[in-house]
């Protein structure tokens, strides 16, 4: 084995290969950016190495930084994790270069999946069934759109390069192809630095299914069955399991050696995944799937695959790279029960997923057995706009797909994350949605129950806001008593017993919920003091309440609901720089500014684009009017709700 290990990644993946290489008896090295000082990956590694400022590029993407520290600390192997440099076949040159082994596949291997046309093209070679479309090298807009003439309509539109859902367009209508087509070319370029682009029909009723294969440098290569991932949102993955329902034993062996037979043709040695897309409908049938990409690294559903064949991913990539052979033949593998993972987000559903960002104050996850969470975040952890933007997964493995539901939905329902916006309340409802429980579900089901799944702008929470506008009170009582001169004789008017000279004693109380200005009515009565917004008493049920200096965090239903009390300044200036003023919806980097000062646009134009968390957010004029100000430039960083252009309405003559 191995004696040491550079982790070139950060968060729940580092924490995650940490523990399986302190395990195996490896000195672990962590490497982490200004942005994650103190973070949770580098305290449980052994040493922790500074690389450089919170941007990718300057530390987690610095190639010469990571192999400087790898030479320097005298790691024996680089494991790069998932994302950043982990199918970087110039990072994986450079650590060999420096005779450090590379946790990983050969840089050909990376190389020859890496861009998605020359690896379809790998696999019609081998056999391996590959959807239809355009895979060239000739990237003409002209010759792009009459090649999806001829393919037919709906389609979808990839990026050659990399992959989560980033560059990655469908597309309905002819006439929509034009700006598909810029808009997938600038987030490939953005993402991978490469604008090429492939097409190819859509399938309808898609069903994503990838298999797991291992390949060791002594020509074994197994799969370790597969999983399917496909709930997802703006084609990244929101649930995964394994194994995948509905499927046939047929299609297992046959969709299994086409992974094991695109491994071979690369000649892959490591964890990769080869990505499936299958056609469900009327079911799953083993002459009906696709190959669409292999990942050649660890993914981040692996865990599910882990709980149904007892096997530690992480640890065979130790051995393999170690240069021992597989620790099982095919025949040896089982499948074992079910499992089933959902990815924690820092998001808020209810604003179309915007990243969100802030400290967690809170975190608490459901500790019995069967029960697995990886995390890279604890409490007093910053989730900041540079990277992404999870916070943890949850897998939980049963006998039986139905006790696996049950046991994550429950787990779910116990989870609180108090701070940045987050997902648990969407997942929990995820898995309740009937069809999906039956298993009757593609890659479609989240858009189709959008509102179901409470992913739309829903209603103040007033019990909640209530029940925080009661603490902020009780709160500003305790103060005010406990700033009070000893000397001082009390005030019949700090009196909270009800007494009132004309009639029962009550006052408003302004307050700011979840940015919306509202008004809580405050009762004093014998009995003690009741709050209420328009009518809704405060929440007496198991809300989960977290205070800080300026606010009051109140988790119900796994909705998070934000009071504070009322700054009339702050108010008074966001009254009068509202009406045309558009802001940022989140942290992030602009990329595009779209409009120029007098420009006339009409309600809905795009006035610029913000890439927050590895996703573009287009800025939208909220109405007709003249642009009057453009406060951003292409490559500035903006915080949330920073003012990105002023709109004012067209005068009406």
């Amino acid at each position: 084995m191995l004696p040491s290990v550079l982790i070139a990644n950060r968060g729940e993946i580092a924490c995650r290969i940490a523990r399986t290489a302190k395990r195996l008896g490896l000195r672990t090295i962590a490497v982490y950016s200004d942005a994650d000082a103190g973070a949770l990956h580098t305290r449980v590694c052994d040493e922790a190495h500074l690389l450089g400022p919170a941007p990718a590029q300057e530390s987690y993407l610095a190639i010469d930084k990571l192999v400087a520290i790898a030479r320097r600390t005298g790691a024996a192997c680089v494991h790069p994790g998932y994302g950043f440099l982990a199918e970087s076949a110039a990072f994986a040159e450079a650590c060999m270069a420096a005779g450090i082994v590379f946790v990983g596949p050969p840089p050909a291997a990376i190389r020859a999946m890496g861009l998605k046309d020359r690896a379809k093209a790998l696999m019609e070679k081998a056999s391996v069934p590959v959807v239809p479309g355009y895979h060239g090298d000739r990237q003409e807009a002209n010759f792009l759109r009459q090649k999806a003439y001829e393919l037919g309509y709906p389609l979808v539109i990839k990026a050659v390069a990399g992959g989560g859902g980033r560059g990655l367009r469908r597309v309905d209508k002819h006439a929509e192809f034009a700006s598909a087509l810029v808009s997938a070319q600038r987030e490939a370029q953005s993402a991978f630095g490469d604008a090429r682009v492939l097409i190819e029909r859509y399938v309808g009723s898609p069903r994503h299914i990838e298999i797991q294969v291992f390949a060791d440098a002594h020509g074994n290569i197994v799969h370790l069955n597969e999983r399917d991932c496909s709930l997802q949102r703006r084609h990244q993955k929101v649930i995964e399991e394994a194994p995948a329902p509905g499927m046939t034993q047929d299609m297992r062996a046959t969709m299994g050696d086409a992974a094991v037979e695109a491994a071979r043709a690369v000649g892959y040695v490591g964890a990769g995944t080869v990505e499936f897309i299958a056609d469900a409908t009327g079911g799953l049938r083993a002459d009906r799937f696709w190959f669409m990409e292999m990942n050649t690294r660890l993914q981040v559903e692996h865990p599910v695959t882990e709980a149904i064949s007892g096997v530690d991913l992480v640890e065979w990539q130790f051995r393999v790279a170690a240069g021992e052979q597989l620790p099982l033949q095919q025949q040896q593998v089982r499948l074992g029960g079910h499992a089933i993972e959902a990815r924690v987000y820092a998001e808020d559903p209810e604003r179309g997923f915007l990243p969100s960002t802030g400290r967690i104050l809170a975190l608490e996850f459901p500790e019995r057995s069967g029960i697995r969470v990886d995390t890279g975040v604890d409490v007093g952890s910053e989730v900041s706009p540079f990277y992404d933007a999870m916070i943890a997964k949850v897998i939980v493995h049963a006998n039986t797909r139905q006790a696996a539901l049950e046991g994550l939905t429950a787990a779910l329902d116990q989870t609180v994350v108090v701070g940045p916006r987050n997902n648990v309340a969407f997942l929990s409802m995820l898995l309740r949605i009937p069809d999906f429980r039956a298993g009757k579900f593609d890659t479609g089901l989240i858009e189709r129950n959008l509102a179901a799944l409470g992913a739309v702008q829903r209603p103040l929470d007033k019990a909640a806001a209530a029940l925080g506008a009661a603490r902020l009170l009780a709160r500003q009582h305790m103060r005010h008593v406990r700033d009070a001169d000893d000397d001082t004789p009390p005030s019949p008017w700090d009196a909270t017993d009800g007494f009132q000279l004309s009639g029962p004693r009550a006052i408003t109380l302004p307050v700011i919920a979840n940015g919306e200005r509202v008004t809580a009515r405050v009762s004093y009565a014998a009995d003690g003091v009741a709050v209420d917004i328009d009518g809704v008493a405060e929440a007496d049920d198991d809300a989960r309440v977290i205070e800080t200096d300026d606010a009051v965090y109140v988790v119900r239903e796994a909705r998070e609901t934000i009071v504070k009390l009322l700054d009339f300044e702050a108010v008074d200036v966001i009254q009068s720089s509202a009406g045309g003023t558009v802001t940022s919806p989140m942290h992030g980097k602009v990329l595009e500014v779209l409009v120029k000062k007098g420009e006339a646009v009409r309600r809905g134009q795009r006035l610029a684009v913000v890439e927050a968390m590895k996703m573009e957010h287009a800025v939208l004029a909220p109405r007709d009017g003249t642009v009057t100000e453009v406060a951003v430039a292409v490559g500035d960083q903006v915080a949330e709700n920073a003012k990105i252009v002023v709109v004012d309405p067209i005068e009406k003559v």
